[in-house]
């Protein structure tokens, strides 16, 4: 994706698309936003539940203060405007799975205001979406519809979780930008550990407002496609809904304002609701909950307590160790990585580390179905093993095999090299022997080999590491070779 742009073809000319994301990130607190119930994940249904949660009469919500802070890490990691009064609001609808028939959110005073994004793009250029505001809610629970036949269950673990509402300008022209700012915004939030931006556990979710227009017109009527729970669903379903919107207007038809499902199984997208504005939901200050004041000194102290955010931390690998845009840019997408880089480099060949880490770690990691995030590696181990291929104690290929067993089962990368007979042959003495072997056994090929036929040499290195069962030092092997059959 270049800073040109991204174009849809229809039948009169070419469509431009506007994207905004509201992306909900459950925030990282052991207890909910207004109540002291738990928030792990997996829990039995109705297990997670306290009396504020379910709305029993006369209960009143509390406050979480951990949830505020989270909120403010997150604003101050966006470099958004952190507001220091904001206001609770009852956001009103129905749902079976939403006790008291009311949200509490934030409308009009949210905790963080203005921010922004900046998405590195293929081509090297950066964009910046901006961040229209930050907003602390509660989640509802979950309706259960195949658990039985006659009717549909409800699990409240989820009501009242904390949830950051990060909405960002529609600023966004592309699948592939919406694709970049998830993953850019998931990446700041596990940096700072805010959301652990798990989008299968449903703990980073996203809601895609997607409208077309012809260049140099004015944005299009949208349409919000809800609860998207995977990047590449996101990408695919405006892909999928900015052609719909070309197709209807091209056919004389108008693009409605209405809330839209995505099917990823057809490709396509079908209506859901017609999209409500604000004052259906009847938005008025909760009146359990005083305005939120936060002390100027303590936002200061938050500020100052954050981690090396990854854009920051990719201009120090930058310049630091000499790392490409591209490769500093993958090794600080996930904080676990980027920590294991810090450590594995220091004192050694920092190119190496990242070539390792993105080749054969992640590899490993991939086959045994592990996240990047969750690496079972410790910096020790991957500089030990790192080392081991410096000083030839074993081969690129064998530490691909080292790096495996590693990953599976926290073994000890000398133990590992000495269980599978991994230690290379360096003996300069051995190795002679075996060229001597190989070239007494091949006459014709040595003769081929000095009339000119110089790309034999890779045969005969080939022979000696079967000779050696694969042991001998290659590089060893290339010199003793030449010496001998080049002299």
């Amino acid at each position: 994706m270049s800073a040109d742009g991204y174009r849809i073809r229809g039948r009169d000319g070419d469509w431009e698309i506007a994207v905004g994301l509201e992306v909900h990130a459950q925030v990282v607190s052991e207890a909910k936003l207004f109540s002291d119930a738990p928030t792990a994940f997996g829990a039995a249904p109705n297990s997670q539940v306290s009396l504020v949660d379910a709305a029993m009469p006369g209960m009143l919500p509390v406050i979480n203060h951990e949830c505020v802070a989270q909120a403010v890490r997150t604003g101050l990691a966006l470099e958004a405007e952190i507001n220091l009064t904001s206001v609770f609001d009852r956001k009103n609808y129905f749902y079976p799975d939403l006790p008291p028939g009311y949200q509490i959110s934030q409308y009009s005073r949210p905790i963080v205001g203005r921010g922004h994004v900046v998405l590195d793009l293929e081509d090297g250029a950066q964009r910046s979406i901006g961040i229209t505001r930050l907003h602390l809610e509660m989640d509802a629970g979950k309706s259960v519809h195949d658990r039985r036949a006659d009717a549909t269950c409800v699990d409240l673990n989820r009501a009242g979780v904390a949830l950051m509402e990060i909405v960002s300008e529609p600023d966004i022209r592309s699948p592939e930008e919406a694709g970049l700012y998830l993953r850019k915004l998931r990446s700041i939030l596990r940096t700072i550990g805010t959301c652990d931006g798990n989008m299968e556990q449903g703990s980073l979710r996203a809601d895609v407002n997607v409208s077309v227009r012809r260049s140099g017109e004015e944005l299009g009527t949208r349409c919000e496609i809800k609860n998207l729970n995977s990047v590449r669903f996101v990408m695919k379903a405006i892909e999928v809904e900015a052609r719909r919107q070309v197709a209807v207007i091209e056919s004389g038809g108008a693009v409605e304002l209405e809330t839209r499902l995505f099917d990823p199984e057809r490709g396509e997208t079908r209506s859901m609701r017609s999209k409500e504005e604000a004052h259906d939901y009847r938005y008025f200050p909760d009146p359990d909950l005083l305005p939120l004041t936060l002390d100027p000194a303590w936002v200061e102290e938050l500020r100052a307590a954050l981690p090396e955010l990854p854009d920051a931390r990719k201009a120090r690998f930058m310049a630091e160790h000499g790392l490409s845009a591209y490769d500093a840019g993958v090794l600080v997408a996930a904080r676990a990585i980027a920590d294991l880089f810090d450590a594995a480099a220091a004192g050694r060949d920092a190119k190496r580390v990242a070539n390792f880490i993105m080749g054969p770690l992640f590899g490993a990691l991939n086959r045994a179905g592990i996240e990047v995030e969750d690496c079972p590696v410790p910096a020790d181990a991957l500089g030990a093993l790192i080392d081991r291929v410096s000083d030839d104690t074993i081969s690129h290929q064998s530490a691909n095999t080292v790096i495996q067993a590693v990953v599976a089962t926290g073994a000890d990368v000398d133990a590992v090299i000495e269980e599978k007979g991994l230690r290379q042959v360096s003996d300069a003495g051995a190795i002679e022997a075996l060229v001597e072997r190989v070239i007494a056994d091949n006459p014709d090929k040595v003769a081929d080999y000095r009339a000119g036929r110089t790309k034999l040499m890779g045969w005969f290195v080939g022979q000696v590491m079967k000779a050696s069962a694969g042991k001998a030092n290659p590089r060893a092997v290339n010199e003793a070779l030449r010496a001998r059959l080049d002299g």
